[in-house]
């Protein structure tokens, strides 16, 4: 069964915008269209994604390049409830704290982000992982 992994924005940016990180990322990427992860993300990362790629490449290459995504990223709700629990957690960057929940109330196997203040702040039921981390670890 393949791992059901949770990308935070930074790891699409990473990708669509061919940054520092890309190579690394790009792997993440054929894991998910080969069926080997599932990946997941948020509606926000949808809407700061798409502000980028539209700065970057323009708006009809932005949803060109969303629309191929989204063919291999599954986006996952995130409700009332969960939005209350990120806000009262432990997690100081709202934007994470919102992610992670997320990630962890769909029950996914990992948490992949280059943000370091997950590190002490996540739960042992959802590991956080850098993307190198987590290839290096499932080869």
């Amino acid at each position: 069964m393949a791992f059901r992994v949770f990308i935070d924005t930074d790891i699409l940016l990473d990708f669509t915008l061919k940054r520092d990180a890309y190579d690394t990322v790009r792997k993440l990427m054929e894991w998910a269209i080969k069926g080997r992860i599932q990946l997941f993300i948020t509606p926000s990362i949808v809407l700061i994604t798409s502000y980028w790629l539209t700065k970057a490449y323009g708006s009809e290459k932005a949803k060109e390049l969303l629309s191929a995504l989204l063919a291999d990223i599954q986006v996952i709700d995130i409700g009332h409830e969960i939005t209350v629990n990120a806000l009262h957690s432990r997690i100081g960057n709202i934007e994470q704290a919102l992610q992670y929940y997320t990630a962890l109330h769909h029950k996914l196997d990992y948490f992949i982000t280059r943000d370091n203040s997950l590190d002490k702040a996540g739960s042992p039921a959802l590991p956080v992982c850098r993307p190198e981390e987590f290839i290096k670890n499932n080869i």
